[in-house]
């Protein structure tokens, strides 16, 4: 039962990220749990075996790639995450969806300035139109004033996810460029968490859960009924 609580708890949060640009489903990781009195026995550690989550892990599979008409939505074709400056230290993203700050720098939705090749700030005159080439060149007037900062990871598995579209690096990761991955102007990449799946997937579990329920009442009523029954024989 804590298991599939576990599950609903990272299934609800991807349906509430459904929509959300760049968002990665958590998905869970299972193991078996045989406790103790099992173990002792070995006729009866298999038939004692449960499944819990041992831990989730983020789904990192592109999502659908969207056309959305704002030249400075961008989108990740292939590999790797886009570089901003976060309160605290790079962060990576594959949400694109981008602004220009009043000072001109190119900013997230949540107001972290994007990363340039060079890791400074990219800056834009909100009066220009501005054009973001396939390898990430940020032009305007024919003249490029930045390079989006396109990075990937050796195992991005252990990237660490903060908030809903965010990741952070540990400190023995460092970021690589990547090769093959190209920059979409006008369009945004989608959740990879499938609306349908996880729809199915919730009645899936809460049928799951209210099974395992009920057999806990019955097995706690034949444990009450045994009790009485000793009782009554005494």
């Amino acid at each position: 039962m804590r298991a599939r609580m576990e599950s609903l708890d990272l299934l609800a949060n991807n349906v509430a990220n459904a929509s959300t640009g760049g968002y990665k489903a958590d998905r869970e990781f299972y193991g078996l749990y045989v406790s103790s009195a099992a173990e002792a026995d070995p006729e009866g550690a298999g038939a004692g075996a449960m499944p819990v989550v041992e831990r989730p892990w983020t789904d990192l599979s592109q999502g659908v790639i969207e056309s959305t008409g704002n030249p400075l939505d961008v989108a990740l074709s292939g590999k790797g995450f886009l570089a901003v400056e976060g309160p605290s230290g790079p962060l990576y993203t594959r949400n694109g969806s981008l602004r220009a700050a009043p000072d001109g720098r190119l900013v997230t939705a949540d107001g972290y300035a994007v990363r340039g090749a060079a890791g400074a700030a990219i800056t834009v005159q909100s009066s220009t139109p501005v054009e973001i080439a396939a390898d990430g060149t940020v032009s305007q007037n024919g003249n490029a004033v930045g390079q989006l900062e396109v990075v990937d990871f050796t195992d991005p598995s252990g990237l660490v996810k903060q908030g809903n579209t965010y990741f952070r690096a540990n400190p023995s990761q460092q970021p690589a460029a990547v090769s093959g991955t190209t920059v979409q102007q006008g369009q945004l990449e989608a959740s990879n968490s499938g609306t349908a799946e996880a729809a199915v997937r919730l009645v899936g579990i809460m049928r799951q859960f209210e099974m395992l329920q009920k057999a806990a009442s019955l097995g706690a009523d034949m444990s009450k009924q045994a009790i009485e029954q000793v009782a009554k024989v005494g």
